[in-house]
């Protein structure tokens, strides 16, 4: 209830002030995310700001997959659990945070993931996580892709501190994607790459 009725419209209106004046930031496709019932959010990563900006471009409030090193953090930590994040072990077959973002998503919640599993240094996409695949199995919910171009601008690689873009930055949401039960990992892993890709070559033209 506190983080529908306080923390969210509290914090969509700092991002949209903050982002338009770092940005702004570019959309495109936001009547594409389910308003209501579980959805699974997948965007490529390049900048440690992309998270802010997804919270910015969806039209509502949503859980987010983060690496657990941001929990050791004081207050940072406190922030971001109010914010709904929860922790994930990079690298690994974490199946503790499959199977909470399984709950959530069955729950009706939305749940926003970066499937690269860590910060792209060239801007390219890489290899995505096979845990991905799994959990849109299991949970059964569309998934909807976010093509984001320009981040880098607000918090280049390997930077702390946000700066002016000028422009240039953009989150491009795709159409929902269901797949079936008996869908293989392999045609969900490809849809998603395809499908971020296409969406990042077309991050220009969002308005």
């Amino acid at each position: 209830m506190f983080y529908k009725f306080v923390a969210y419209p509290v914090t969509k209106l700092l991002l949209t002030i903050l982002l338009f004046l770092l940005g702004p930031v570019r959309l495109a496709g936001k009547e594409n995310v389910p308003k209501r019932g579980g959805v699974l959010i997948v965007s490529n990563h390049l900048s440690d700001c992309d998270p802010a900006v997804i919270g910015y471009a969806l039209p509502r409030g949503a859980h987010y997959m983060a690496k657990r090193e941001l929990f050791s953090i004081p207050i940072l930590s406190t922030i971001i659990r109010v914010l709904q994040a929860f922790p994930v072990d990079r690298g690994t077959a974490d199946r503790s945070a499959i199977r909470k973002t399984v709950e959530l998503l069955q729950a009706g919640e939305a749940v926003v993931i970066f499937p690269e599993g860590q910060l792209s240094e060239t801007g390219e996409l890489q290899p995505l996580m096979p845990g991905v695949a799994m959990i849109v199995v299991r949970s059964g919910v569309p998934v909807v892709c976010v093509g984001l171009k320009g981040t880098t601008k607000i918090i280049p690689y390997k930077k702390v501190w946000p700066r002016p873009a000028f422009g240039g930055v953009s989150a491009r949401m795709g159409e929902p994607k269901s797949f079936g039960e008996n869908a293989g990992h392999a045609e969900i892993l490809t849809w998603i790459s395809e499908e971020l890709a296409r969406l990042i070559d077309n991050g220009a033209s969002a308005t």
